[in-house]
């Protein structure tokens, strides 16, 4: 009989942190920003938007179980498709890939800049990883003000396989060249936080209201609601 293995919460403990990774899509930029996008051609772009960002991390999820990982550019435009036809919206492939390229300038949470300036400050090392494509981060970042301020990012394309495979969390421990159990991970969508604690990282949820954290397995080891809170949490 197979056991399965549970991760199970520790108090958060940011001695031990000397590096800080972040998730960049609801936890750097509001995906949600898309709906925008969608407006001038969709009588009601909200539910278009929400099938969109969920049926991307489906075909994800999708990809790692069966081996079938494309850039997530690709994925997200194929998504895209998929919910513009579930709604009965047609538009031109011209259209549509306008509509996608809000990815490449979507808005930055109010918060993050100044929160980020102050680990930033407290010598801390900073990292975006992504599921994003490289070409998606570099456009993020310069959009978010934050190049600055990040070592670097670290996108699934490198060893195209997405969250929360573990093998993405090991990846960019490596890149980073930090033990990973000296790393925390700050992420909105809650299956990312699980996907880094679960490979060894201390995970942090930052709650921003879209969505309660699952229970079925464990708590985060610490919950914030914005990178101010982060930056306390962290002593600084």
């Amino acid at each position: 009989m197979c056991v399965p293995v549970q991760w199970v919460a520790m108090p958060f403990d940011p001695d031990r942190v000397t590096t800080l990774t972040f998730d960049s899509y609801s936890t750097i930029v509001d995906v949600e920003a898309a709906e925008t996008a969608l407006a001038d051609r969709v009588s009601d772009p909200e539910p278009v938007s929400r099938l969109w960002r969920s049926r991307s991390l489906a075909y994800t999820f999708l990809a790692n179980q069966i081996d079938a990982y494309k850039p997530f550019y690709e994925l997200n435009r194929d998504a895209l498709q998929f919910a513009l036809d579930a709604h009965g919206v047609d538009v031109s492939t011209e259209e549509r890939d306008e509509i996608l390229a809000v990815y490449h300038e979507l808005d930055v949470f109010d918060d993050v800049r100044d929160g980020m300036n102050k680990l930033y400050d407290a010598g801390y090392d900073l990292y975006v990883v992504s599921n994003g494509n490289p070409e998606m981060l570099e456009s993020m970042v310069d959009f978010a003000g934050i190049g600055g301020l990040l070592e670097d990012t670290v996108s699934a394309d490198e060893i195209a396989t997405f969250k929360p495979n573990a093998e993405i969390y090991r990846h960019a421990a490596a890149r980073t060249g930090t033990p990973i159990d000296r790393i925390v991970h700050v992420a909105g969508p809650t299956f990312d936080v699980q996907g880094a604690m679960a490979a060894g990282m201390q995970g942090a949820w930052l709650d921003r209201g879209n969505d309660p954290w699952g229970t079925f397995d464990g708590d985060p080891d610490l919950a914030i609601e914005t990178f101010h809170d982060l930056a306390d949490a962290m002593g600084v």
